[in-house]
């Protein structure tokens, strides 16, 4: 699997998802412009020593990143207002995860463009709009290396 931050800007979050793609195998995708230094001290801190584990790249803009996509590369736009929920989506490996920015979310234009491809999650409670970026990826990571019977898993 791939996660796709566009333009994170928490460094402690961004090292969280790190994280998690080193304890998955799945590969990270940053796309710029950063809300913060890769050597951030809060980034490194939640990435923990993690970091030498994961695949990553860092791209400088999202037409770099998508123009790097092998034909047929499908990606997931997660984000609130979405029609279906993430559940609902048949993930297979190699689909790329796609996150906006902690405080704007994706572009609008890009969801519109793709509403087959736009998940949401579920929220319950009208004050709050959102959860943390972090939970967002690891909710919808699990879900599809579920999905998958989360071969490759160590016991």
């Amino acid at each position: 699997m791939n996660v796709v931050l566009v333009e994170p800007e928490i460094p402690p979050n961004t090292g969280n998802v790190a994280r998690l793609c080193a304890a998955t195998g799945t590969r990270l995708h940053l796309v710029e412009p950063l809300g913060f230094q890769l050597g951030d001290a809060q980034l490194k801190r939640a990435g923990m020593d993690y970091w030498r584990h994961v695949e990553w790249q860092r791209w400088p803009n999202w037409t770099r990143f998508q123009s790097s996509l092998e034909p047929g590369a499908r990606l997931w736009f997660i984000e609130s207002g979405g029609p279906r929920r993430y559940t609902e989506a048949p993930f297979a490996p190699g689909d790329y995860l796609v996150f906006g920015r902690e405080t704007a979310g994706l572009p609008k234009a890009w969801l519109e463009a793709q509403p087959d491809q736009w998940l949401r999650i579920p929220m319950f409670n009208p004050p709050a709009r959102s959860l943390n970026l972090s939970n967002c990826v690891a909710l919808v990571l699990f879900e599809a290396l579920r999905q998958h019977g989360f071969a490759g898993e160590i016991r």
